[in-house]
């Protein structure tokens, strides 16, 4: 699926979400990478086969607030 030179991360690599951005609808909420993963704005991932990753964004703590 990718064009660009060097290639993206693919969709099952450890670094897909260093992919470039195809589409971004920040208004919704996600975009689209060109290894055909949808990112979610709150770290959720859907993958092009179906997988859902689930959010992994950094809970914050006392100290961080």
């Amino acid at each position: 699926m990718c064009q660009h030179q060097p290639s993206c991360p693919t969709a099952d690599s450890a670094d897909r979400d260093a992919a470039r951005l195809v589409a971004h609808h920040p208004e919704q909420g996600w975009s689209l990478l060109c290894n055909g993963v949808l990112l979610f704005e709150d770290t959720g991932e859907l993958l092009p086969d179906g997988q859902i990753i689930a959010p992994h964004r950094p809970l914050l703590t006392a100290h961080a607030a």
